[in-house]
């Protein structure tokens, strides 16, 4: 066991030695930065106030550091995030097999299954630290500008309103960090599928990306509306449900038992593809 930890260390350590792995990190800094400082301008203030006081609220209580840092989540996470898991998780595997590092590997005594696994905690670990980070930053960020207050929840296309007050607000934030890391899981297992396959680091992750995409498309279509709910993209909006009054925890485990579903599938499959693989011509 502690030969497979040592392992583990290896991978970590290849993984965060890539310029590329931290591509992510610096973005979404300058992301937050820019939207908050234009959610803080005096038009878009103004319509976030006529939003808030339409339904009867003091908007001055919950324009806050809380809600901007949502906003940012909302606005940004699934697109940025999702290239960049993309970009990492696609390279995983298909950069090693073209560098040749693979084929020093597989001369030593470790099976492939091994390998793979050790590659795919690595690949989920990625996507938590890079979704913590994102959401502990955008928070920050948030309180810097907006300071502390409650929370405005107002999600149009989700259908979604609600209003808590600070500690009820953060607390729902909170539970929204790692449900949304379990969301992205799936787009890192896309990312590292393709990756398992005979094509280049660039392809893997065009392809990750494309697949995200289309489906995403798919589901805005209006005429769509009635089978809106098979969408991949549909049911990792999954961690939306944490704002909602009610949370409905039923359906919220039946999306991610879905998606879990898919991840899993996936790691079949990419295990099933890298054990035929010739590694060395």
């Amino acid at each position: 066991m502690s030969l497979f930890f040592i392992q583990l260390r290896g991978e970590f350590i290849k993984l965060f030695s890539r310029k590329r792995t931290y591509i992510g990190f610096g973005v979404f800094v300058l992301i937050e930065i820019a939207l908050i400082f234009l959610l803080n301008l005096e038009p878009v203030q103004r319509s976030l106030q006529r939003v808030i006081s339409r339904s009867g609220y003091v908007a001055e209580d919950y324009l806050s550091g809380l809600t901007l840092a949502l906003l940012v989540l909302v606005w940004s996470v699934f697109l940025l995030a999702s290239l960049y898991l993309a970009l990492v998780s696609g390279d995983l595997v298909s950069k090693e097999a073209e560098d040749g590092t693979l084929r020093m590997m597989l001369c030593r005594p470790i099976s492939r299954a091994r390998i793979l696994f050790i590659k795919a905690i690595a690949c989920v670990v990625y996507t938590g630290i890079l979704v913590v980070f994102i959401a502990v930053t955008a928070l920050v960020a948030g309180l810097l500008y907006g300071g502390t207050g409650g929370l405005f929840v107002f999600i149009p296309t989700e259908r979604m309103f609600a209003l808590y007050d600070f500690g009820p607000g953060l607390q729902r934030y909170a539970w929204a960090i790692p449900c949304l890391a379990l969301s992205l899981t799936t787009i890192s297992a896309l990312g590292f599928f393709f990756s398992c396959m005979n094509i280049k680091p660039a392809a893997a992750t065009i392809l990750t990306l494309s697949v995200f995409l289309v489906d995403m498309i798919l589901k805005t279509i209006p005429y769509f509306e009635d089978i809106r709910g098979w969408f991949l993209t549909t049911k990792m909006n999954a961690w939306l449900a944490v704002f909602e009054y009610q949370v409905p925890w039923e359906s919220m485990i039946a999306d991610y038992t879905w998606l879990m579903a898919i991840n899993a599938s996936l790691f079949v499959v990419s295990w099933l593809v890298f054990e035929r693989r010739d590694f060395k011509s």
